[in-house]
C-alpha cells in the first residue's frame, strides 16, 4: 500500500481500537480505544509493514476495527482506518496528497496484513509493542 512520502517523518504512532465503525466513513480523526503507542524505530517498523501490504479487492462492508494515528515532530501527518473483513484502509490526513487521499484494497490474507493485525490484537492483550500474542479482533 502506498504512504504518503510523509511517512518517513513519522516519530510516533497511536494504535486504536475503533468502537463505532460507521462514522469512519468521513471523520476527521480516528476515534475509539488507545491501545498502544509505538514511538521511533518501533513506529517506523509498522508503517514499513504497512506500506508492504499487497493490493488487494475491496468488499463492501468497510467496517473497520482498527485505526492508526501517526504524528511527526510538529503534528500530525495522517490517519488510516483499516477493515480487515473488506480488505479495506481509509488514508487521510493533512500531509496526505489529494491524489493518496481515500480508500484502497490490501490483501488482509497476506503475510504482512496478518501480521500487522497481530501487532494490533497484541496491544489489547498488554503486550509492550509488536512483539506479544493474544488479543481480539
Amino acid at each position: 500500500m502506498p504512504l504518503p512520502i510523509t511517512h518517513e517523518k513519522a516519530e510516533r504512532i497511536e494504535i486504536v481500537r475503533i468502537l463505532d465503525p460507521l462514522r469512519h466513513y468521513s471523520a476527521e480523526d480516528v476515534s475509539g480505544e488507545e491501545t498502544g503507542v509505538w514511538e521511533g524505530a518501533q513506529a517506523l517498523r509498522t508503517l514499513t509493514l504497512i506500506g508492504e501490504l499487497p493490493d488487494g479487492d475491496m468488499r463492501r462492508c468497510f467496517n473497520p476495527g482498527w485505526g492508526v494515528r501517526v504524528h511527526g515532530a510538529t503534528g500530525p501527518l495522517f490517519r488510516l482506518a483499516f477493515c480487515f473483513e473488506c480488505h479495506g484502509v481509509r488514508l487521510w490526513g493533512p500531509a496526505v496528497p489529494a491524489d493518496q487521499e481515500g480508500f484502497h484494497a490490501f490483501d488482509a490474507d497476506s503475510a504482512p496484513a496478518r501480521e500487522l493485525l497481530r501487532r494490533f490484537r497484541d496491544t489489547r492483550s498488554g503486550a509492550q509493542g509488536p512483539s506479544g500474542r493474544g488479543g481480539d479482533q
